[in-house]
This record gives C-alpha cells, structure tokens and sequence, in this order.
C-alpha cells in the first residue's frame, strides 16, 4: 500500500527494517538513547556498536526529542534515535508517538535525507496499540508533508513486520488515499 503527499511518497515495506534502501532509519529508545530493545536493538546489531555509542554521547534528550548519527556499517547513512520513553517506564503514550515521529521528520530533514524509514512506534516493548499507533503515525506524517509542501523527503517508508501491522498501516493509509 502507498500513496503520495505533495511530492513526497508513503508507502508500507515488509520485513527487517535495516535492510532498506534508505537514507535514514529511525530507531525509537528511550530518553537516554540506550538501543537494547526491539527495532533499536535491531539497528544496533546490524550498525555496530559504534551507532549507539554516537547516540548515547548526544543524551540524554527530552521525551519526543531526536538526535542524528551516522549509519556505520548500515545501508543507510543516518540513524535516527527518537526518545519514546523516559526509560522509567516501559510504555509509550499517544503525544510521545506524535512527537516522535514529527521529530524523526524533522530529524531527516535536518540530515538532508530524501528517504526514512520509521517502524512501528511503541507497538513492541512499550505494548502500544498497533491500530492506535498506526493511525497516529500517518496522521502525523500527513500534517507535516502538508505543513511543509517544500520538504526534501521523497520517500517515507513505515515498516511493517507482519500481518497485523500490515494491515493496521494499510488500513491508515487507504484513510489518507480518501482524503
């Protein structure tokens, strides 16, 4: 499922999100910017050591805050490390998915990026709802493609890792394609 926002294409991508061919990945951890859980613990594995490491130098952040580092020995040349919890409490909330994925685009922008990639936020360690989490993420990246229609992201991909975020996304995205 895909459809387009201005200039700039939304689509859904199955499977390991380290593997896409993006300039920039985000990984969702908490305010200290730790990746040792779920998709930032993936990122990790895959990037390095060196990727957290660079991450934890820049915390520790505000919840709904994001840094920058440089993708290692990932595909894609950056990570981004969005702050989804506060790290006292293993649970994201509706205004932390918000602010996460508005500072992840914001983030990408700030990296001359023309393609992320953003899992699902907060449906894995922090046991957030995946429908609730699917219809805030694109609202959420709807409003910021049309507040900002000159944004040099061309490609936003949201990955999915099996069926039913498949079909919580597809269902989101299909609202947007009848706006």
């Amino acid at each position: 499922m895909k459809t387009t926002v201005g200039k700039t294409k939304v689509e859904l991508a199955n499977g390991d999100i380290t593997q896409l061919e993006v300039d920039a990945l985000v990984a969702p951890s908490s305010t200290e910017l730790w990746m040792d859980h779920g998709v930032a613990a993936a990122i990790k594995r895959a990037g390095g050591e060196a990727v957290e490491k660079e991450a934890v130098l820049q915390g520790p952040v505000a919840l709904g805050e994001a840094v920058v580092t440089t993708g290692h020995d990932l595909k894609a040349r950056w990570v981004i490390h969005v702050a989804l919890t506060d790290g006292s409490t293993p649970s994201a909330d509706a205004s932390a998915v918000t602010a996460a994925v508005r500072a992840s685009l914001v983030a990408a922008e700030r990296a001359h990026a023309r393609s992320v990639a953003l899992p699902a936020f907060g449906t894995g360690a922090c046991h957030f709802p995946l429908y609730q989490c699917s219809s805030l993420m694109v609202t959420e990246i709807v409003s910021y493609l049309k507040e900002h229609p000159r944004t040099p992201l061309r490609h936003i991909m949201l990955s999915v890792h099996d069926d039913a975020a498949r079909a919580a996304f597809t269902n989101a995205l299909a609202g947007v394609s009848r706006l």
